[in-house]
């Protein structure tokens, strides 16, 4: 494979070396043939793009997508994260041999197992209320300012502080007791962050692939005890994107 030509090489994943990369074709971002680049004891999942830098585009993301799936069929994978782009197999190889320790161990943490997210929300249409009615001290600040022509900004400034004070209190009491039942069943956990006031947790849970069937039975036993005002959804099963250093190592979209 030459380097002879514009623009880049797209990096999906990183495997064993003895893994390589088979059957693939030309399936990759662009329409690019997806090869192996490989550096002793591990290689990289590449293809040729047009340009170094490539927009989101959903095409370009769903062909992203469909590699790693095509990836993890074969065998354990680190995957990339959307975008990155080295300026040539060589500077792939590279980037292989430097972090060759980092990239073995990590392939043994993750070997044999997926990456499977779940996340909690508050159902409650107007969270605001439902703490209100959960937390005395809450509704007793809101009670102190009832009625009252005076109120000034920094007293609604204090409340809204206790409100985001008890609400961080509370999602970290809820990710701890679910925390607790996913860890009893030797599963290893991230925090991913939450988007909204509504997430309660976001969880990426490490599961071998011989128990992503059984998964949604510890998510029930993680649930038990909590009432109607709580959702749980659960999703995967993914490459393990939250269980690698891959993404972090480069900088700019570049490897």
């Amino acid at each position: 494979m030459t380097n002879a030509q514009a623009g880049g090489t797209y990096l999906y994943a990183v495997l064993a070396g003895s893994q390589g990369v088979g059957g693939l074709g030309p399936v990759g971002v662009e329409g690019g043939e997806v090869y192996c680049i490989t550096a002793g004891e591990v290689c990289a999942a590449v293809s040729r793009v047009s340009r170094m830098r490539l927009r989101p585009e959903r095409r370009h993301l769903l062909a992203h997508q469909a590699v790693l799936r095509r990836l993890m069929e074969q065998g354990t994978v680190l995957p990339a994260a959307f975008g990155l782009v080295a300026r040539s197999d060589e500077a792939v190889r590279d980037r292989l041999s430097e972090r060759r320790e980092l990239f073995l161990e990590q392939l043994a943490q993750v070997a044999g197992k997926v990456e499977m997210e779940l996340k909690v929300r508050w159902s409650a249409a107007e969270l605001s209320e439902y703490f209100v009615a959960l937390h005395p001290e809450l509704s007793a600040a809101r009670a102190r300012l009832k009625g009252r022509h005076d109120v000034s900004r920094e007293e609604l400034i204090e409340v809204g502080k206790l409100f985001e004070r008890l609400r961080e209190a509370d999602r970290d009491a809820h990710t701890e007791r679910v925390a607790a039942v996913l860890r009893e069943q030797g599963l290893e956990l991230k925090r991913n962050p939450l988007r909204g006031e509504h997430e309660v947790m976001n969880l990426a849970c490490l599961v071998p692939r011989e128990r992503v069937g059984t998964f949604e039975a510890i998510v029930e036993a993680a649930a038990s005890g909590f009432d109607d005002h709580f959702t749980f959804e659960f999703n995967g099963p993914w490459a393990p994107h939250s269980f690698t250093e891959l993404a972090s190592s480069a900088s700019a979209g570049q490897v």
